[in-house]
């Protein structure tokens, strides 16, 4: 048994403000908050020992005190296509850190996420996870299975964003999606707070414009999500025209109707001035007929919103299946005759398992079945 242990914080979930009053109350020079950040997000570098312009006596402290990276990489597979994924494994919390490199197969870390890099000519877009797991269990979704085991702090949601814009093959993130594994807008202040250091100068520079929180949708979360101060895109995860169809698929759904919903989203363009996206996974005989593009089209009427269709990756046990090709662009077809913008996302990553808790739950199905570092 590992003994429970106060857990140091992670650097990541620092700003220049918080690690200038640590600096203080260590009795070291409040510049140094400025001089760590920049090694980390600028250089790149993780090693206190490294920072060659920090004095012996901060090295030393910065080492006993923080950690410099808290997730294990359990899997790191690329598809044919570029798209990169990586499966993480976190220390729980109050745990000691992960020691050592790979941990022996089927004795990993309990709490594991993934985080996928997918690459295309024009922009490198990270998708972060923002849950160990997922409370919302969508049927046709493999990272609820199994529930919820907690949330991902702020700086293990950025840690992610940090590790897939230092990937080898080069170049800095352009956009990042919160579209992984679990519900953002259950676990609020982690997701706006990791969001700041992604869009901070001193952080990741990325503009909030290029950064889209999906979510599942309750409204007050939505309306409250229209408070925040930086003007991101917001995905709506509709995946159904009608309550009825909804409710069969996303349990969470029984919370609230599609009116209400699309009137939360409403409020918050008008608040943000950004377009809605609304995200709809096309999932072969159940949501993908012309009655149901019909359907959608009168929703999508009354907010100013574009969709996107995703063609349904399948997940081994779960009884949906890909859609026709032939269905999926006379689905799109239907609502562009309607007036509406719909767009069918490039499926990617098939031949790793990218959709969301895809390689988590094959890994577990395959024997790589975790224990608790307890």
């Amino acid at each position: 048994m590992i003994p429970r242990q106060v857990a140091r914080p992670s650097i990541f979930d620092h700003d220049p403000e918080s690690m200038g009053d640590w600096a203080v109350e260590h009795d070291l020079p409040v510049y140094l908050g400025d001089q760590v950040l920049k090694w980390v997000y600028e250089r790149g570098v993780l090693d206190p020992a490294a920072m060659s312009d920090v004095s012996k006596r901060g090295r030393e402290l910065l080492s006993e005190h923080l950690r410099f990276g808290e997730g294990i990489e359990l899997a790191h597979p690329i598809a044919s296509d570029g798209t990169s994924k990586i499966l993480l494994g976190w220390p729980e919390p109050g745990a000691a850190p992960i020691q050592g490199s790979l941990p022996v197969l089927g004795n990993e870390p309990s709490w594991q996420t993934e985080c996928v890099m997918i690459p295309t000519e024009n922009r490198r877009t990270g998708c972060l996870s923002s849950q160990v797991g997922c409370p919302v269990g969508c049927r046709f979704c493999a990272s609820g299975l199994g529930g919820l085991d907690g949330n991902l702090s702020r700086g293990r949601i950025v840690e992610q964003a940090w590790r897939l814009g230092r990937l080898p093959d080069g170049g800095r993130l352009s956009n990042v999606v919160f579209m992984g594994m679990g519900e953002p807008l259950a676990n609020f202040t982690a997701v706006t707070d990791a969001i700041r250091s992604i869009h901070a100068p001193w952080g990741l520079g990325i503009s909030a414009r290029r950064i889209t929180v999906s979510t599942v949708g309750l409204p007050a979360a939505i309306r409250r999500f229209a408070t925040f101060d930086l003007p991101v895109t917001l995905a709506l995860s509709l995946h159904a025209p009608n309550d009825e169809l909804r409710r069969e698929i996303i349990p969470w759904a029984q919370y609230s109707t599609v009116p209400e919903l699309l009137d939360s989203c409403q409020e918050y363009f008008k608040r943000s001035g950004r377009e809605i996206t609304i995200e709809y996974i096309l999932l072969g005989g159940f949501n993908d007929g012309v009655e149901h593009a019909r359907e959608l089209a009168s929703h999508a009427k009354s907010l100013r919103c574009n969709i996107n269709l995703i063609r349904y990756n399948e997940v081994a046990g779960l009884p949906f299946r890909r859609p026709a090709t032939d269905d999926v662009r006379r689905f799109q077809e239907e609502l562009r005759h309607r007036g509406i913008n719909a767009h069918i996302r490039a499926s990617r990553g098939r031949d790793i398992a990218a959709a969301c808790g895809q390689l988590r739950h094959e890994r577990r199905a395959s024997g790589a079945n975790p224990v608790a570092h307890d």
